[in-house]
This record gives C-alpha cells, sequence and structure tokens, in this order.
C-alpha cells in the first residue's frame, strides 16, 4: 500500500478536517491507478492503495475522502473464487449512497452498477483494443466528460477498452456513453459516483505493464495512446474537481437521482 499528498495524520495539507485519503481498490498487479494517482495527487490528495485480492481490509465507508475501484480479470459474479468481491460492493455501495465521491472502472463500474441494483451480464464478444466512446445527450452536457465533446461532428472521447461483461444502468442514472457493441459505457449516479466501462486511466507504465496481457495483435503506441493519456488526464482533473469532496459526505448523499 501507499499514500502520497498527506501528513502523518492523514489530512490533506493545510490540515482541513475530515477524511483525507482516497483509497483504490486494486485487484490485479498490473492494473494499478495510472493517471488516477496523478490526478487525485496533483489536487492534494492522499492516494492509500488497498488490495482486497491479498487479503487487506477494506476501509470504512466513513474514513473516505473518495473511493476508486480499479478493473481486473475477475467478474462480479466470481464469489466463490473471489469472495472479497461481496464485501467490496458492500462498500461501493456505501460510500455511494452516503454522497462520497466513487470512480469505478471497467470490473469497478460493473461493481458499481450491482451494489445499485443494476445487473452485470456477459456478452457475445469481447471489446478490447484502442477506440473510443461516444458520448450520449446527456453525457455530453456532463461536467466531467462534456468538455471532450468536440461539436456535432465528433461526439467522441478516445479510451482503451478491454472488456466482455457489461452492466445495466442503475436506477436514476444518467447515462453518459456508449459504443455499437456495448451501449452502457459510462453512466452517473447522484452528482458523485461515476461507472467507466472503458480505460482513461493509462500511462505509459500501465501500458508497458498491459501489453503482454492483451491479445496477440492489440497494440498500445503511438497516436492512439497519446489521445487517450491526454483525454484521460483532462476527465480525471475535472472527476476531481467536480467530485466536491471537501464538502461533509453526508450533505451530497443522494437516493438514486440523477442531476
Amino acid at each position: 500500500m501507499s499514500s502520497a499528498g498527506t501528513d502523518a495524520a492523514g489530512r490533506r495539507p493545510g490540515g482541513a478536517d475530515g477524511p483525507r485519503l482516497w483509497f483504490v481498490l486494486q485487484h490485479v498487479d498490473h492494473e494499478g491507478p495510472g493517471l488516477i494517482a496523478d490526478a487525485l495527487t496533483a489536487a492534494g490528495w492522499g492516494v492509500q492503495v488497498v488490495r482486497p485480492d491479498h487479503g487487506q481490509p477494506l476501509p470504512d465507508a466513513g474514513s473516505l475522502a473518495g473511493l476508486v475501484v480499479l478493473g481486473g480479470p475477475m467478474g462480479v459474479h466470481d464469489t466463490a473464487t473471489h469472495p472479497w468481491l461481496e464485501d467490496e460492493r458492500v462498500l461501493i455501495g456505501e460510500a455511494a449512497r452516503t454522497g462520497r465521491p466513487v470512480l469505478g472502472v471497467c470490473l469497478g463500474a460493473q461493481q458499481l452498477a450491482a451494489s445499485l441494483g443494476a445487473a452485470v451480464t456477459t456478452g457475445a464478444a469481447p471489446e478490447i483494443g484502442l477506440g473510443h466512446v461516444e458520448l450520449t445527450p446527456a453525457g455530453r452536457t456532463d461536467r466531467v466528460l462534456g468538455p471532450e465533446y468536440g461539436g456535432l461532428a465528433d461526439p467522441r472521447v478516445p479510451c482503451l477498452h478491454w472488456h466482455q461483461d457489461t452492466f445495466a444502468l442503475p436506477d436514476g442514472a444518467a447515462h453518459l456513453a456508449a459504443t455499437a457493441r456495448y451501449p452502457h459505457q459510462a453512466f452517473r449516479w447522484g452528482s458523485r459516483a461515476y461507472g467507466l466501462q472503458f480505460h482513461i486511466e493509462v500511462d505509459p507504465a500501465l501500458a508497458a505493464a498491459w501489453l503482454p496481457k492483451l491479445p496477440d495483435g492489440v497494440g498500445l503506441e503511438g497516436a492512439g495512446l497519446a489521445a487517450v493519456e491526454s483525454a484521460g488526464r483532462r476527465v480525471l482533473r475535472r472527476f476531481v474537481a467536480a467530485s466536491g469532496a471537501d464538502e461533509p459526505a453526508d450533505s451530497m448523499a443522494r437516493t438514486g437521482s440523477a442531476r
């Protein structure tokens, strides 16, 4: 586990009261937080990585300034081999329902959807490689994804796809992005919980770690990867800024209706 940007008591610089650490739940060695950690530390937040797959205990929801849930090769229903998935869903649901910022990526998005009562299923074929998602009308006006909207001719955001499972939208969620094969690519629940089926957190170190794991013929280089990294830095910076994590979490709680 690691932390950065806090003092010995876990407070953010400036000594403000309340939780100062964002917790990142990582599920496999090669899928770390990448650009997500950069965005958080640049904003002065501490980052604590927790490995439930290694038996490390999950934090209490009340101790969170925010929660990030990363991807992994397991599925949300693989509780026989990964029993920690159930406890993780409980934490995610509690964090979202009490108004704490939550970002779920790939498996993390599926876990967020499941924690809010939505179905998670396996699609007909995998979606893997550099590409784009297309912003929906709600996505084009969203405060995190919307600024990437390039006008009527280009509502796309560059990303990396690496999944076959998909999710239904939780009740009250705003549908933010789609592809032709998997139309549910991103959603917002309430004002501070985001699920992204795709990856935008890929920095060069993550790309190097992922490349040997990807199917033959799937590359991670050149202008396509640079576009993902550039968009990812902007989107993640806006997510951290828009999370409103300095506001008391209880005052931001939502019953499920999306703004």
